[in-house]
């Protein structure tokens, strides 16, 4: 029985005096009927507004409008009506602006409780109402110009990866909306030693991405005590398609968040630099309870074989991306971002929980929008997945999701050490045996005639079919930061030694063919008093301290100068593998803990001529043999400086300094 022969019978029914009885389980999860509209659960018009909500299992639905967007009574209750493939729908006559709604199922004879909705797009205070808005009044002035800035390849993208907090709480940092969405939007701001911050400070830097951490509606943040001290990466969703209350000036009127989010998003456009969104659809904060569970019980997470919620994320539930409407809906969610709020870029928080179908449709989807826009995400799982192995978008499975990228820890073990392991050191404090793995990161994952597999070295599995499907990073917001882990690792050595140790790192990074990846306040040694999970940490542990970038300036100085070359040359981010493999040629070097590659000739576009880079992390200076020639120095001793070369090395040798690296061309 189709929506209308049900309807006909419910009112024929309900004309005899009978109570209606309907279906509302199913044998499988894919007998679940797909709605194939464009999912919406409120469409305002200043004459009417109507409301939908899709819960095949339901017997009734109700919506339920509110004044305010907490306490209080509902002023009206509507019921809904059942129509096609599971939408329930209503529409309730004049001006409804400024209200708010919540839904309410029942299922099996039980009311499941209120809700906003899996969709809302608006909410009110901590998003347990959602509020009927008209987006369009939502829009900055300016809003229907703003552009993306212009990205001609994937390979040059250079990623800075900020919570909104940590990079703008610090008193020192002269911003006045400290923590907030509209801190970045303030030009003009300064330490009281006259360093920049905030925008003008990514600026400087010259990034062309800002990774943001989770900035959708999130759960462990109460926004009714904003004076108090709270602290949370944001982790926990709860609204996917609304942005977080604690980062607006006030997270009781629905339509600031979105407006100062908009207007953060359009000054960072203004200066040249997109926006990257980092998104969590693999699991929820709540399970039972949650907007999930009290719309369409059981459908939007997996189950395991005792048919309990299944746990791969270690947050208590994993959500069914292989489901149809699950897809559906992290598609359009993605879509939404991307269309509405001018996104640039996705980083998908374990992605390996998803299926490689979901995510190449939200690769063809974006593409429809701008195929610019760039998708990579975590290639793992915090445990097994409840879905077959061959269809996980896992890191091996890279190549069967094109122009999506993921994490390379072999590259960021190989350099600092491994995850779960905070004292284990590698390459950077002169360990041998990592040398594969620098060279596995240093060609952006592809496949290289020269990373051959011995006795001694472990060539890490070969994953990216393109350098721009490989992240390259030492360091991110979760696990140790790279100044505390070296910490770590290297008691023994001097501040000094350390800073050597760090900029080694970076060279690798920002040398490497991969996407380099960098954590905020990296460039100025930041670290986090050596908290390894710092998600819920107060700001004295995860602030980022502006004082860092007077008494750091020399890391700044050659982080920015590293950033300035990359762009500069294409030898650095070639874009494809065949030129990788054409181009990189690594070189034989005296002992481990070392690595040298050249760029042979002048790629399409270079000025210089055999690039070579030599990565020395030994505490003694080694010899290079090189091909004769006349060779400028770009990078030496811990400066850099490609505009006036630091000298001149003639013959075949290269000599290069402990613990530092060497970057020449002829």
């Amino acid at each position: 029985m189709d929506a209308k022969q049900f309807l006909a019978v419910t009112a024929a029914m309900v004309v005899l005096g009978c109570t209606p009885s309907r279906k509302t389980s199913f044998g499988s999860f894919d007998e679940y009927p797909v709605y194939q509209g464009k999912w919406d659960e409120m469409n305002y018009r200043p004459s009417a507004t109507d409301f939908s909500l899709w819960a095949p299992t339901a017997q009734e639905v109700r919506v339920m409008l509110y004044e305010d967007g907490q306490g209080g009574s509902p002023k009206e209750m509507i019921q809904m009506e059942l129509k096609a493939d599971g939408m329930w729908t209503a529409t309730v006559k004049g001006d409804l602006k400024g209200s708010f709604y919540t839904f309410n199922v029942k299922v099996d004879g039980v009311w499941l409780g209120d809700t906003p909705g899996v969709m809302a797009k608006a909410v009110g205070v901590n998003g347990n109402r959602a509020a009927i808005t008209c987006m369009e009044e939502t829009n900055p002035e300016g809003w229907l110009q703003d552009q993306r800035p212009q990205l001609k390849s994937f390979s040059d993208i250079i990623i800075y990866e900020m919570h909104h907090r940590d990079f703008s709480i610090d008193t020192v940092s002269g911003i006045h909306h400290r923590g907030k969405f509209l801190a970045l939007t303030e030009k003009g701001t300064k330490t009281y030693l006259g360093e920049s911050t905030g925008i003008d400070h990514l600026k400087e830097l010259g990034v062309t991405h800002v990774h943001l951490l989770p900035s959708f509606d999130y759960s462990s943040v109460d926004e009714t005590r904003l004076s108090e001290p709270q602290y949370n990466w944001g982790y926990d969703p709860k609204n996917y398609n609304v942005p977080e209350g604690s980062y607006a000036t006030d997270p009781y009127n629905p339509s600031v968040r979105i407006k100062e989010f908009k207007q953060m998003v359009m000054a960072l456009h203004q200066a040249g630099i997109r926006v990257i969104m980092d998104v969590v659809y693999n699991h929820t904060a709540v399970t039972e309870g949650g907007n999930f569970e009290r719309t369409v019980p059981g459908y939007f997470y997996r189950q395991d074989k005792n048919g309990k919620f299944a746990n791969a994320s270690a947050c208590g539930n994993e959500t069914a991306s292989e489901r149809a409407m699950v897809r559906k809906y992290i598609v359009e969610s993605v879509c939404y971002w991307a269309k509405e709020y001018h996104i640039d870029g996705f980083r998908f928080d374990l992605m390996g929980i998803h299926d490689i179908k979901t995510m190449n449709e939200i690769r063809s989807a974006l593409d429809k929008i701008d195929s610019s826009i760039f998708m990579y995400g975590e290639g793992w799982a915090a445990a097994a997945p409840q879905l077959p192995a061959n269809e996980l978008a896992m890191k091996n499975q890279t190549g069967l999701m094109p122009r999506v990228a993921a994490f390379s820890d072999e590259f960021r073990d190989s350099l600092r050490g491994p995850f779960g392991n905070d004292r284990q050191g590698a390459f950077l404090i002169g360990l041998p045996g990592y040398e594969a793995g620098v060279k596995f990161g240093l060609v952006g994952g592809v496949e290289h005639p020269q990373l051959q597999k011995d006795s001694i070295h472990r060539v890490p599995k070969i994953w990216a079919s393109a350098p721009s499907q490989m992240i390259s990073y030492a360091s991110c917001h979760d696990d140790l930061c790279l100044a505390d882990r070296l910490k770590v690792t290297a008691p023994w050595a001097s501040p000094q030694e350390r800073m050597a140790m760090y900029k080694l790192a970076q060279t690798a990074v920002l040398t490497s063919q991969g996407v380099p990846f960098i954590f905020a306040g990296d460039e100025v040694m930041r670290d986090k008093k050596g908290v390894h999970n710092s998600y819920n940490s107060p700001d004295k542990v995860n602030a980022i301290d502006w004082r860092n970038k007077t008494t750091c300036k020399e890391v700044f100085n050659y982080m920015k100068g590293l950033i300035a070359m990359r762009k500069q040359h294409p030898a650095f981010r070639l874009g494809d593998a065949e030129l990788i493999r054409k181009h990189l040629e690594f070189l034989e070097v005296p002992a481990g803990g070392v690595v040298a590659f050249r760029i042979n000739g002048k790629p399409a576009g270079e000025t210089w001529k055999d690039v070579t880079v030599v990565l020395n992390a030994r505490k003694e200076p080694v010899k290079i043999e090189v091909p004769e020639g006349r060779y400028q120095v770009v990078c030496a001793d811990g400066k850099i400086q490609q505009d006036a070369p630091l000298g001149v090395m003639q013959g075949g040798q290269l000599i290069v300094s402990p613990r530092s690296a060497l970057i020449v061309h002829q």
